[in-house]
């Protein structure tokens, strides 16, 4: 019996509840018969509070183990041709870009900024594309569309460091055409090598700042539990239309990077090739006229295709038509502009066909000998 007694003081001590039992007076003597009640009224709040942040957490999925690149699953057919189509361009854009960078390094006649320059930005397209366009091929054939969250993360790192530090080289790009045609008889002083290597290492290093501003906070985000990306690849733009939470702050964040990385550039080179025009139409011989024009033709084209379709997608990433038009855009600057720029800069550059012809011939003549 004593035991018994014992365990019965022992639970009330332990036991919360017991704190408002009925032998528990008030200041007038009437005891506190609704003790218990009352004690689950305050427990049940702080309860209620606990299951929802738990319910919360699971539903928005803050770390998630992956995520669904939903691209065009609901068409297979069409997924089918972009499978063939996307090939096809990767392939030229490995051969075409891989052409420009051993052709740059080998000829001696194309040791100058411009083809220093060109050399940067074919890596950039090789690294850009590689990035993205494997696990895009995937998705269009396999049934599986998933992604790790960890693959994520790193594609959305290389992906947006790359893209920022094509923008700024393309600037860097237009400088140099604008020294060539505006200060000719000052070029080679301008644009000496420490220059052209301090100006590349500005490149590869605003990538980096770039990346480094904006990835970790989309990553963040509160994701929906659905996981579902209607995109092809991990970008800003479709993680945070996947978002649940509030976005206002990355939507501020993308569009002060990109005022910096697309909008400045894009400024400065429409200034640059101003005077271009203004030095282009004071020339008088039409020979010379033609010859300016046409050194900085296929740098203008690239610069169109490239800013117009990452500028759609990255200034107002959840308008009506970055959301619906988003993954053709997607597709164009990720397969089509990369595959376009070797052919732009190749077809229509007689140094780069003189040369392609001299490591022709030198090759004849060793088999030869």
């Amino acid at each position: 019996m004593q035991g018994g007694i014992v365990q019965d003081e022992t639970k009330k001590k332990l036991n919360p509840v017991c704190l408002f039992s009925e032998s528990t007076l008030d200041k007038n003597g009437k005891s506190y018969k609704d003790g218990e009640d009352r004690y689950k009224r305050m427990e049940e709040p702080k309860k209620m509070d606990g299951f929802r942040w738990a319910l919360d957490r699971h539903a928005n999925g803050t770390v998630p183990d992956g995520f669904i690149l939903l691209g065009f699953s609901d068409n297979p057919r069409l997924e089918i041709t972009l499978f063939v189509a996307v090939s096809v361009f990767y392939t030229v854009t490995l051969v075409g870009n891989t052409t420009i960078i051993l052709l740059s390094h080998l000829d001696p006649h194309l040791h100058t900024p411009m083809y220093f320059f060109l050399t940067h930005l074919s890596i950039l397209d090789l690294c850009f594309t590689t990035s993205c366009i494997p696990q895009m091929l995937v998705n269009f054939w396999s049934s599986d569309k998933t992604i790790s969250y960890l693959g994520c993360a790193v594609q959305l790192y290389i992906f947006l460091g790359l893209g920022a530090s094509e923008c700024v080289l393309l600037l860097v790009m237009a400088f140099d055409r604008y020294v060539a045609v505006c200060r000719p008889l000052h070029y080679a002083v301008i644009m000496h090598p420490p220059l052209c290597h301090k100006l590349a290492f500005l490149v590869w290093a605003s990538g980096v700042f770039g990346t480094l501003v904006q990835s970790p906070t989309t990553m963040k985000l509160s994701f929906c539990h659905h996981h579902q990306v209607d995109d092809f690849v991990c970008e800003v733009p479709a993680l945070i239309r996947l978002a649940c939470g509030d976005t206002h702050v990355n939507e501020l964040q993308i569009s002060v990077i990109g005022a910096i990385f697309l909008m400045g550039p894009l400024l400065l080179i429409l200034v640059s090739y101003g005077r271009i025009t203004q030095a282009v139409l004071a020339i008088q011989s039409q020979n010379g006229r033609s010859k300016a024009f046409h050194t900085c033709s296929s740098h203008l084209a690239v610069v169109f295709l490239f800013y117009c379709s990452v500028t759609a997608v990255y200034i107002q990433p959840r308008s009506h038509f970055s959301q619906k038009g988003g993954k053709f855009l997607t597709l164009f600057y990720t397969v089509v502009t990369p595959t376009l720029n070797p052919l732009i800069y190749t077809l229509r550059n007689k140094d780069m066909k003189r040369a392609f012809r001299r490591l022709l011939g030198k090759d004849r003549m060793s088999s030869e000998e």
